[in-house]
């Protein structure tokens, strides 16, 4: 059956907590999900990006709440209803009764809503889901991407193999930068996965970090030339500026061991010696 392709994929992790256990099951779900969005087609159009990218495509160790997407060009009239159908015929073939809310307005970033109550009742867990519990996972695609993104074919194994459109690493690391530097409320994932990205010494794609922060952000409205020391010098002013008290407390539930460990050396002169590790890493050689 496929549904014991899931309890299969379930007892390799060996979850040893409730909310680890409900992070695999999200894990799961979201794979799944990606893979009725791939047999509908969607990434004729629209590209896997963000932190569940890096975890399901590169092995990023972390749990990512959202499967985040961007256009590969700019539609205002994207919808994710268009893909209703795909993804609940998908995830009905493993046992998941799918409920969609369509969550889009007027903005840019669309979002969706995929819920399920029905694996909880269907497999074999350590931890049973109380009743009426839901799992969740958001949807969000950027329908006006910042031009400058540079896109590669990835190929994901489960539940079955399936191919995905995603940004590769330089255009992810971009956008993260971009991120890093605008949010106006600390999210620690942000940090988590700066650090991810400079232990692989990725370097950014400029054009694409540039017509980013001209598009939103405090930057607005202003074309300029990025280049690798006005990026350290705008994250070592952010880095002063951040409660890494609150970084760590954000990140940390979505980490594992030994990941948690690595937060003990978290504050502000650590992440000022990675500016200047990677100020050093993006010098011309």
């Amino acid at each position: 059956m496929s549904l014991d392709i899931i309890q299969e994929r379930l007892e390799r992790e060996q979850p040893t907590t409730a909310a680890r256990e409900q992070h695999v099951l999200r894990e799961i779900l979201q794979e799944i999900a990606l893979s009725g969005l791939a047999h509908a087609g969607f990434f004729k159009q629209g590209a896997f990006h963000g932190g569940s990218s890096l975890r399901i495509l590169h092995g990023l160790r972390r749990f990512s709440e959202d499967l985040d997407f961007i256009l590969r060009q700019p539609n205002a009239g994207f919808a994710w209803a268009r893909f209703a159908d795909g993804l609940a015929a998908e995830l009905a073939l493993y046992g998941v009764d799918l409920e969609i809310s369509d969550r889009s307005d007027e903005r840019a970033v669309k979002c969706a809503f995929l819920k399920d109550e029905s694996l909880g009742k269907l497999l074999r867990l350590r931890y049973p889901l109380r009743p009426g519990q839901k799992l969740t996972i958001k949807l969000e695609i950027d329908t006006n991407p910042p031009e400058g993104s540079v896109f590669e074919i990835r190929y994901v194994d489960f539940p079955v193999p399936f191919s995905v459109l995603a940004q590769d690493l330089s255009s992810g690391f971009a956008l993260k930068l971009h991120a890093q530097l605008c949010r106006k409320y600390v999210k620690g994932r942000d940090w988590f996965d700066f650090l991810w990205y400079l232990q692989r010494q990725c370097v950014p794609r400029w054009d694409l970090l540039s017509n980013a922060l001209a598009q939103t952000g405090p930057w607005q409205g202003h074309v300029r030339t990025i280049d690798a020391a006005w990026l350290v010098r705008e994250l070592r002013t952010k880095v002063a500026a951040i409660d890494w008290t609150a970084a760590k407390q954000d990140v940390e539930r979505f980490l594992g061991e030994p990941e948690r460990r690595g937060l003990d050396v978290w504050d502000e002169a650590f992440f000022l010696a990675k500016a200047q590790a990677l100020d050093a890493s993006l010098a011309p050689r």
